[in-house]
């Protein structure tokens, strides 16, 4: 599989960003999906994940509440839905898939779209 992110930009302080994440391949449901962030100088950190069927979600703990991970499996697509989002969320956006995981934090995440640039900036 193949992955391709996209729905970055610039937004307002508070405002809300989509990202999507589209997967190549006909085995897109085979794979749990994780969205990572990285800003220069620091190591890339894990956002959110979904198992391959979509029935349980992960979270960074301080992202809780602002952030939603979904998938359309038919669509072979990741999405992740960013509210209220702060100027610290500036960062590029990766998503990623684990083979059959659970798109766990410290899950094997070994396919790697290209990343998609998210600036919060008033």
């Amino acid at each position: 599989v193949q992955l391709q992110a996209s729905g970055g930009g610039l937004v307002q302080p508070g405002g809300s960003l989509r990202l999507s994440c589209a997967a190549s391949g006909r085995t897109f449901s085979r794979y749990a999906m994780g969205w990572f962030r990285q800003t220069p100088g620091k190591e890339r950190e894990f956002v959110a994940g979904i198992t391959w069927h979509g029935g349980r979600t992960y979270y960074a703990d301080s992202l809780k509440g602002r952030f939603t991970i979904s998938r359309d499996n038919a669509k072979n697509t990741v999405y992740l839905q960013m509210n209220s989002l702060k100027p610290e969320d500036t960062a590029v956006y990766y998503c990623a898939a684990e083979y059959y995981g659970l798109g766990q934090p410290d899950g094997k995440f070994d396919i790697w779209g290209q990343g998609t640039q998210v600036t919060v900036s008033s």
